[in-house]
């Protein structure tokens, strides 16, 4: 189950809950369908090593890029013969993903946090329980205190949400409107007041199968059992 849980898309999780719940089946079962119908005549198997392959080279792709800025970041420095004051100037990446099981129901987050010098920080766990926006905010809340302490000064962050990703690039003007997503007002502040720590931050969306390192992280951490509220 857990393997199935990690590797399947958002939206087949969200078809998998509701079939569980109008068939009145085990979800594990439930997504076993799902995941069979979206196999088709390759089979379910064939279909999880292919997403399983996919995923291995996602997180491939991101520590080659991670390790490719940091060289070129070192021989920049070193051209110009001196060496910046620590976080001055480095570029740090992140990339969030949080989940709501069912929507709303327990929450998951992840996140990856890669440095210039080659830090890699990853965040996985449970985050109790609301809906799918919020599990996205407590997602990006995470990576930002992680960058807070470990003293990023420059952060390009990705995620897959649009709700969150448009709701804190609003603008001041936008804020007072009243045009912020319903009932996020608070994690909205909480979030610009990390960035603001860190000084220079970027939040761009990107479409969700190119987030799927932080997806699983999310899945990840909703294995971990939470007590009953």
């Amino acid at each position: 189950m857990q393997q199935i849980q990690q590797l399947a898309y958002k939206a087949e999780r969200a078809e998998a809950a509701r079939l569980a719940a109008r068939q009145q089946i085990a979800p594990e079962q439930a997504l076993r369908q799902v995941l069979t119908l979206a196999a088709g005549k390759a089979g379910l198997d064939q279909l999880l090593a292919r997403r399983q392959a996919g995923l291995q080279q996602v997180q491939l792709r991101q520590q080659a890029r991670s390790a490719a800025m940091a060289q070129r970041q070192s021989r920049s420095r070193l051209a110009a013969g001196s060496q910046p004051a620590s976080g001055d100037g480095q570029l740090w990446q992140g990339w969030f993903d949080g989940s709501a099981v069912p929507n709303p129901g327990r929450i998951g987050i992840g996140a990856l946090l890669h440095g210039p010098q080659g830090q890699s920080i990853t965040v996985s766990r449970p985050a109790g329980y609301g809906n799918s926006s919020e599990a996205e905010y407590l997602a990006l809340t995470a990576l930002l205190q992680a960058a807070v302490q470990a003293g990023a000064t420059r952060l390009d962050i990705c995620g897959d949400s649009q709700v969150v990703v448009n709701d804190v690039n609003l603008t001041p003007q936008a804020i007072a409107a009243g045009q912020g997503a319903s009932g996020l007002a608070m994690h909205r502040q909480q979030v610009c007041a990390l960035m603001a720590q860190i000084g220079r931050v970027e939040l761009r969306w990107l479409p969700r199968h190119r987030n799927a390192a932080a997806d699983h992280l999310a899945q990840q951490a909703l294995e971990i059992k939470l007590p009953a509220p």
